[in-house]
């Protein structure tokens, strides 16, 4: 299963626009939060139809009621609060938004894979048998503008830059 992960995208249209252009092909979309405004949601949900986006919230998340009125009326956009537990290519799946929260779930060797966000670094890392990942930020504030795929039949993860 190919997995895209996105983090961070704090409005910044742009970037987002040109990550949704090629996660089209996903077959799950995770996102580890700090979208900001609802529209960013409207966007992901108009290019992302068929795809089932997971979204954890992050620190910066605004509008929580609309962000959530518009997932309910999308059936592909699934909203899990602070933590996201998943199964997806038969992998066991978490997603926060923090580092610590995310290393310590790592290290618990409960999960295959564990996503966050938050300090807007790409990072990926072995622990154990678990894959611990930052995509970095779509927002591009530290000079990279990123996203991660995850390839579960491949046990790879890749980088893609899109500034």
């Amino acid at each position: 299963m190919r997995i895209a992960v996105l983090s961070d995208s704090h409005d910044h249209l742009q970037p987002l626009a040109s990550a949704l252009e090629q996660i089209g092909t996903a077959e799950a979309v995770i996102h580890c939060g700090d979208l900001v405004a609802p529209f960013v949601v409207k966007r992901m949900a108009a290019a992302l139809q068929d795809v089932p986006v997971h979204i954890v919230w992050g620190n910066n998340d605004g509008d929580h009621q609309l962000i959530g009125h518009i997932a309910q009326q999308h059936a592909n956009l699934h909203l899990h609060g602070l933590v996201a537990r998943l199964e997806l290519g038969g992998w066991r799946v978490a997603v926060v938004h923090y580092p610590d929260l995310g290393r310590d779930m790592a290290l618990s060797g409960q999960y295959d894979l564990v996503c966050y966000g938050h300090d807007h670094t790409a990072h990926q890392e072995r622990i154990g048998d678990c894959w611990l990942l930052n995509p970095g930020e779509l927002m591009g504030m530290n000079g990279r503008s990123s996203f991660a795929w995850v390839d579960t039949d491949k046990d790879e993860i890749a980088f893609v830059d899109l500034m």
